[in-house]
């Protein structure tokens, strides 16, 4: 009872709009086929549900903790199967990092669940009840290689392209704080993308659109994260400019194959 929990990287992010608390958003997301955590369930006697990782949160903030009380209100034999069973997570994807780790393992805890325990609920169920837990979560439930994702992230639409080679850097002294990032956005940065241009990035293929924009163009949360964290414009500089980032970072990625230079 085994399974990969991939990363991803945002190819582009722009701000569409703000529905109530939410940004609206127009994205690609790309899963990292090369960095992922492993979930794995084992066998044992265990009284409450029990998580083991390597997690920066306590256990009732975890997200695959939240799947499971939502699991269980579907089916008693949820509770029951992990009174026979705890989850272990073996953790290679850096959290704070806009790779999106919480939200895969989330999402791959969910598919595995559903098949173990015969749950027999479709992808569509599954992503409609995870978004609650996470933006993020819908696109890993669905298993994309690449995927465009709109409205606050819960409309995924698979999108087919050429699997992309993908290398990350994630400097591990510098933890980005999405909320703090959106809300410099917010406060300091704010502009929309219309929609003529959504429509045209979300038809390109991300090798062209990372052709065309430069790491400032192709993420709306560049700006604010470097004016929450200084470090991070030391860190790009280093880089150079082949590289771009994703989310709301501190994670940065560039294309193996089809550099930009």
């Amino acid at each position: 009872m085994i399974k990969k929990s991939y990363a991803k990287v945002n190819i582009f992010l722009k701000i569409a709009g703000k529905q109530d608390n939410y940004h609206l958003i127009v994205s690609r997301f790309v899963r990292v086929k090369n960095l992922f955590d492993i979930v794995r369930f084992e066998k044992g006697n265990f009284n409450t549900f029990t998580l083991d990782g390597d997690f920066g949160c306590d256990i009732k903030q975890n997200t695959i903790y939240k799947a499971y009380m939502m699991l269980c209100d579907i089916s008693l034999d949820v509770k029951e199967f992990f009174k026979n069973h705890k989850v272990i997570v073996e953790k290679n994807i850096p959290e704070f990092a806009g790779l999106g780790g919480g939200s895969s393992n989330c999402a791959t805890f969910m598919l595995m669940v559903n098949r173990y325990c015969n749950l027999n609920l479709t992808k569509d169920n599954l992503a409609k009840m995870s978004a609650s837990i996470g933006a993020d979560v819908p696109f890993f439930v669905y298993e994309y290689d690449s995927a465009n994702v709109t409205g606050i992230g819960q409309i995924v639409q698979k999108f087919d392209e050429d699997s992309l080679d993908i290398e990350v850097w994630t400097p591990y002294d510098i933890k980005c704080d999405t909320k703090a990032i959106f809300t410099s956005f917010r406060d300091r940065f704010y502009k929309q993308i219309n929609n003529q241009e959504a429509n045209r990035l979300l038809s390109m293929k991300s090798l062209d659109i990372l052709k065309e924009l430069d790491i400032y163009e192709a993420n709306d949360l560049f700006l604010p994260a470097l004016f929450c964290n200084d470090k991070l414009k030391t860190t790009y500089q280093e880089l150079g400019d082949q590289y771009y980032f994703s989310g709301s970072g501190s994670n940065f990625f560039r294309i193996i194959d089809g550099k930009k230079r």
